[in-house]
């Protein structure tokens, strides 16, 4: 029950915040306020949000969309505009009730609709139930036009006597510059408030909320000012305050909320918001004849066409980029995004490379030999001893060679193309110029994307045509067939499925790179000529450690700078087959991924006082086998480890060029055992700078046994944590 009604207070926040694209608490509360200054109008608008949301629980719809305010804040419009528009009563109550519920239908309706296509219903629903409750509202002569913003001055007497008088008088007579003005009025009208003080008091609110949407507020508004300055168009108090915010709004959606932001997204709001004042100015005239407000349907065109046609890029840009996982927040959104691509390198297959143990780069791309021209995108390798040398004894037999009869795997799953396996292995020293590629298997992992291995042994391929593969999985052995003067392995990426065709320029996804007696982890790279590499071979202690399966359950006895408490965790799977661990203390949650090599944590939601929090940066990226004195570095998003009031400053500049690093770094301590660990030891350390200096550091100390991450001392910056896993 307590549970519920968590969700349902929550919806009704979030509501309010949703109108700005936000979820953000004390933003939803400025909002509330804002439309309480008319008070029969927010009490309707704040009927018609619990009208709705609570319909939306009782009827069975997703109660995750509902408590997001995705169907709420919808109706919060219908019912503050009709709140504003007509006077108070038990007929406009029940109107309100009716209309809001009709809203709700239209909002479900949409979703299924457009959300198809991947598509946001914006505020139509509000537009459509406005328009159809307006249109039949002059057949309703119980039903009273307002007449409260006629004598505001009598009102605010009512209020607050002539002091409230005063203030407003004040408010409204303020020496400020016409533009300014005018997107005070616009700002406050996106809540049917016409006033400078409430405008003034959203932006306050939308700058708290987020640099960047406050930004893009003023770029779209001032846009459009302009525009109708140069165009001579007509823009008064009057009108603009009504339609203002349709450029306010366009801004923020696209130049922030649904798109990252960029200087990309950024222009193409100063294109789009013109177009935007050009459907506000035709539609203006042609609803005038049914006499209905267009409200906020430019903005909505334009938005849901540009989202629309961007669907049908052939080529994605990673400076004009969809929001695919949305946390209300356009700096969130911002450093995730950026984060992620340096980590995942969206719309890239992970790779690995195609052998077992360490192996030498003896050819790279555009190398000395033939990879020339449209073939350079690719890599020979061998193995050599300590020395530097690839064979035993005197090299004259192909059995010489280190490399020779050693097992080639699959790059990554994907299903055989092509095999050919009737090539003879080349003595040494002699090479086959007419069957160039010697014996080779072609797999293809998606579209337009293959890898093809060549020089394989005569007879050694294991796999057939149309075969289904698996990351690693032999597929054949490593020969001296084709021009091939030597037993090695070559490996490219290619666009099509033919054995010789042009290579494609693709990293490996991962890898370690030994040097000097020490590996480094090597992440979306392209190994260079003399390196000696390998995959990441797993540690069984750390791949069971690591192991969070659904269902699988911690319980953490915790010291958090003195203060105990006890926290426990469960692993679970969403609808998406997202991976994710949920604590029992501030509801926090911490998204990751397991390919069976590697942890990654992906996102946290939640209060930075749980220890998950702390778990989170302290594991943030884990190679799943030890080996000794080896290093991981990555970043965090900056928004998850600064505090904000650092970050307040490169909010408004994020978009373009960031100052701020958040680095993390893990080093493989200690294994009690080779053969049967039952102790791993790490060390990881989280690290903020601004340009050159260190801001803020935290060391965690991370004991691995059979039940996971045992023991975690965290310390550091006012930070002490001990942490005890007791099951």
């Amino acid at each position: 029950m307590a549970d519920n009604i968590k969700i349902y207070l929550k919806s009704l926040f979030n509501s309010y915040s949703q109108v700005f694209f936000s979820d953000n608490k004390t933003f939803a509360a400025i909002l509330i306020i804002v439309s309480f200054a008319d008070l029969y109008a927010g009490l309707l608008g704040l009927l018609a949000v619990i009208v709705t949301n609570l319909t939306g629980f009782l009827m069975g719809f997703d109660r995750q969309t509902v408590a997001k305010g995705l169907f709420g804040f919808n109706s919060l419009l219908v019912g503050l505009g009709l709140g504003i528009y007509y006077a108070p009563g038990p007929v406009l109550i029940l109107i309100i009730i009716l209309s809001s519920i009709l809203t709700l239908f239209i909002s479900v309706s949409l979703q299924g609709v457009i959300g198809k296509y991947g598509l946001p219903y914006l505020s139509v629903p509000f537009i459509i139930g406005a328009w159809l409750v307006t249109l039949a509202a002059r057949e309703f002569e119980l039903l009273g036009i307002s007449e409260r913003g006629i004598y505001t001055v009598n009102e605010m007497y009512t209020l607050g006597g002539s002091k409230m008088v005063a203030l407003y008088e004040w408010w409204n007579n303020i020496e400020i510059a016409r533009a300014i003005r005018i997107y005070f009025i616009s700002l406050g009208a996106i809540l049917f408030q016409y006033n400078i003080l409430a405008g003034i008091i959203l932006s306050i609110g939308l700058l708290y909320h987020s640099r960047i949407s406050f930004t893009l507020s003023l770029l779209g508004f001032f846009t459009a000012y302009l525009f109708y300055e140069f165009t001579g168009a007509s823009i008064t108090d009057l009108n603009y305050s009504y339609i203002g915010f349709n450029y306010i709004l366009t801004s923020i959606a696209i130049g922030g909320f649904f798109i990252i932001p960029s200087w990309k997204s950024y222009l193409w709001t100063i294109i789009l918001v013109p177009i935007v004042a050009i459907l506000t100015i035709s539609m203006t005239s042609v609803f005038r004849v049914f006499a209905l407000p267009i409200f906020a349907l430019p903005f909505n065109i334009v938005v849901l066409l540009f989202l629309y046609v961007l669907k049908f890029r052939v080529k994605p840009s990673l400076d004009l980029a969809e929001v695919v996982v949305q946390q209300n927040s356009p700096e969130k959104n911002l450093y995730s995004y950026v984060n992620d691509i340096g980590r995942f390198q969206p719309n890239t297959l992970r790779t690995n490379l195609p052998f077992y143990g360490k192996w030498e780069v003896s050819q790279a791309h555009n190398g000395k030999i033939t990879h020339k021209g449209d073939w350079k995108h690719a890599w020979d390798f061998i193995i050599t001893d300590d020395n530097g040398i690839q064979f035993k004894s005197e090299g004259n037999e192909l059995a010489d060679y280190y490399c020779y009869n050693k097992p080639v795997t699959a790059v990554a799953d994907g299903t055989v193309e092509s095999v050919v396996d009737n090539i003879p292995d080349n003595p040494v020293g002699e090479i086959n110029t007419k069957e160039n590629w010697g014996n080779t298997v072609i797999i293809k992992h998606a579209d337009f994307v293959y890898s093809s291995l060549s020089h394989l042994m005569h007879g050694s391929i294991s796999v057939k045509e149309g075969q289904r593969v698996r990351r690693g999985e032999k597929i054949g052995l490593c020969g001296n067939s084709g021009r091939s003067p030597y037993p090695h392995l070559h490996f490219q990426m290619q666009y099509s499925p033919y054995i010789g065709s042009k290579t494609l320029n693709y990293p490996i996804g991962y890898y370690l790179l030994s040097e000097n007696n020490s590996f480094k982890l090597k992440n979306y790279a392209y190994p260079e000529e003399g390196q000696k590499l390998m995959n990441v071979e797993t540690t069984d202690l750390l791949k069971e450690a690591f192991n969070l399966v659904p269902g699988r359950q911690f319980n953490y006895v915790i010291d958090y700078n003195d203060v105990q408490w006890d926290e426990k965790w469960e692993v679970f799977t969403d609808e998406f087959n997202n991976s994710y661990i949920r604590s029992s203390r501030g509801s926090s949650v911490a998204y990751f991924e397991n390919d069976g090599n590697m942890l990654l944590f992906r996102h946290y939601e939640g209060s930075k006082d749980s220890f998950l929090y702390w778990y989170y940066l302290s594991l943030y990226r884990v190679q799943l086998g030890f080996y000794d004195n080896v290093e991981l570095e990555d970043y965090y998003p900056a928004n998850l480890f600064f505090r904000k009031r650092i970050l307040f400053f490169q909010d408004f500049l994020a978009p373009f060029f960031k100052i701020l690093r958040s680095k993390f770094s893990l080093e493989y301590k200690s294994i009690d055992s080779e053969i049967s660990p039952s102790l791993i030891v790490l060390e990881s350390r989280s690290v903020n700078r601004i340009g050159g200096f260190i801001t803020r550091e935290v060391r965690s100390d991370i004991e691995i046994t059979e039940t996971g991450v045992s023991k975690l001392s965290i310390a550091g910056n006012n930070i002490k944590i001990k942490a005890e896993c007791k099951g």
